[in-house]
């Protein structure tokens, strides 16, 4: 009985959905609100919501609740084109915020992806990016300081491509990317209003420049359920 109750809470969101009920606020009703119209149990709701969510067609935020998922953000490593020039041409609004920015030591992984000696001083700015005002990506990047005296007095919420061309005449060369889901680290969840351990893609990006040196190293943590990765080769 249980897991016909799920099966017809997920049938009728989903036909909600479809129906354009939320397209205003693009929000669902609160857990409670729905529990009392199905007649059912929060955790029997959950079950269900948590079903719709693995299908793509809602998504949570802590202390926020649940709403119908937007379009994925395609998403293609070939293509050497910034975060913001990325989602315009998708038709997509993208804010970047920075969390902080400053001077740190290089662990050893970190050293090796740069080619450089662990301890060695490193530029690192952590952001948060939104895709449509909703949080998506949570970024660090680190950066060899040989290569970019004096980024740290910038505006960091512009593109770090196109900062690199105009203040340094660097361009991107060669790329190095890793791609791996897993669970969302602490450290990184708050920002995307999720629950550690939630299901993220963890992307990282090692970059050369037009002389082929390793200028910086991206890790990258985006909601799962924000992205498309397509690659045509």
């Amino acid at each position: 009985m249980k897991a016909l109750t799920v099966d017809v809470i997920c049938q009728t969101i989903a036909a909600w959905i479809r129906q354009g009920d939320f397209a205003g606020s693009g929000r669902l009703p609160s857990e409670r609100n729905l529990s009392e119209q199905f007649s059912t149990t929060r955790i029997t709701l959950r079950e269900a919501l948590g079903q719709l969510e693995s299908q793509g067609l809602i998504y949570r935020e802590l202390r926020r609740g649940w709403f119908i998922s937007p379009p994925r953000l395609v998403y293609n490593p070939l293509h050497r084109s910034h975060f913001h020039a990325m989602a315009q041409r998708q038709g997509r609004a993208a804010q970047t915020e920075v969390l902080d920015a400053q001077r740190v030591n290089a662990s050893r992984k970190l050293a090796e992806n740069l080619g450089i000696a662990e301890g060695s001083d490193v530029f690192r700015i952590r952001r948060l990016r939104r895709i449509d005002g909703r949080a998506v990506l949570y970024v660090e990047h680190y950066l060899n300081p040989a290569w970019f005296p004096g980024l740290l007095e910038f505006d960091l919420t512009q593109s770090l491509t196109d900062l690199y061309v105009n203040h340094y005449n660097i361009r991107y060369g060669r790329v190095r990317f890793t791609m791996l889901p897993g669970p969302l680290p602490a450290f990184a969840a708050p920002t995307l209003k999720v629950a550690a351990g939630s299901p993220a893609l963890f992307i990282t990006r090692i970059n050369r420049d037009q002389h082929d040196r390793i200028i910086d190293c991206d890790y990258e943590y985006w909601r799962y359920d924000a992205l498309c990765v397509d690659v045509e080769a």
